[in-house]
């Protein structure tokens, strides 16, 4: 299944359940349905069977085209993303494969729609793009050990872990360099755990201006999933509707020669196998 949030241009948030260029309102089909997808997460057992039934209503169902998709969590309640997690992105960045798991935050008001505008910032006009697997979080927990991770995850969504060097390099602490506005666009929905199957067999790619800069696998994750949601939880709670951006294959910007930050202008797409596409187009900050 897969769940969106959109609105019809008029500012009002609905939730919807997506199949192929159509996208069925929840929230006029179920009235009582939460408008927050937090909510619908944590609530998951007892909606579900009201929420599936719904999702085939055809009096509700709507043209994607004729809609704007947003963020499918509008302010996630944690954004972790864990750095140096393909073999190749490592090599590129001449760092050694870290011993242990490498995690930085994303601020929860960088997060974008997954086809609204990437900003330039005034401030740091070094950006580049970072195609990954975004997990999000659905019973959670604390302690989880990781034949219980799968158990953990909702479901799962393209992202691109938007990144200004310049911030990011300049100070040990990754964090302001990766919570720009506007750098954490993910979705275009979410597609749940059960339709995905195991998240270690999907290829994905980004493009800069039609230009494919990367092409990987999830299977080539150094620290899978499982070890990421068991690693991260002995620290800290994990809440339903949480994100774990789960690391970025080679081919960044930052790496080439010499380095080919976005413009104003550039247009960045992430495809991942059965989760769909997410694009935007760089705008410089007014």
């Amino acid at each position: 299944m897969k769940l969106a949030i959109f609105d019809r241009g008029d500012g009002a948030d609905e939730i919807g359940a997506v199949e192929g260029d159509r996208v069925v309102s929840l929230s006029r089909a179920l009235p009582c349905l939460p408008r927050d997808m937090k909510a619908v997460i944590a609530n998951w057992r007892s909606l579900e069977a009201d929420i599936r039934r719904a999702a085939h209503d055809a009096a509700y169902k709507v043209a994607l085209q004729d809609v704007h998709l947003r963020a499918p969590i509008l302010r996630p309640g944690k954004i972790m993303a864990i750095g140096l997690n393909y073999a190749d992105h490592i090599a590129e960045s001449n760092l050694g494969k870290p011993q242990h798991q490498v995690w930085f935050a994303k601020m929860p008001s960088a997060v974008n729609p997954p086809y609204d505008a990437i900003l330039i910032g005034k401030a740091g006009p070094m950006v580049d793009y970072e195609a990954e697997l975004v997990a999000v979080i659905g019973a959670g927990g604390k302690h989880i050990a990781r034949d219980a991770a799968p158990a953990a995850i909702f479901g799962y969504c393209c992202g691109n872990d938007v990144s200004e060097r310049g911030w990011q390099h300049r100070t040990p602490q990754w964090v302001l360099g990766k919570s720009f506005d506007t750098h954490a666009p993910f979705g275009p929905w979410i597609t749940t755990a059960d339709e995905v199957g195991d998240p270690h067999a999907l290829a994905i790619r980004s493009f800069v201006n039609g230009e494919k800069r990367q092409d990987s696998n999830t299977s080539n994750l150094v620290f899978n999933l499982w070890d990421q949601v068991a690693h991260l939880s002995q620290a800290m709670t994990l809440e339903p509707g949480d994100l774990i951006f789960t690391g970025t294959p080679g081919g960044v910007g930052a790496a080439m020669k010499p380095p080919r930050f976005l413009k104003p202008g550039d247009s960045v797409r992430v495809e991942i196998d059965k989760l769909g596409r997410i694009e935007a187009c760089c705008v410089a900050e007014d």
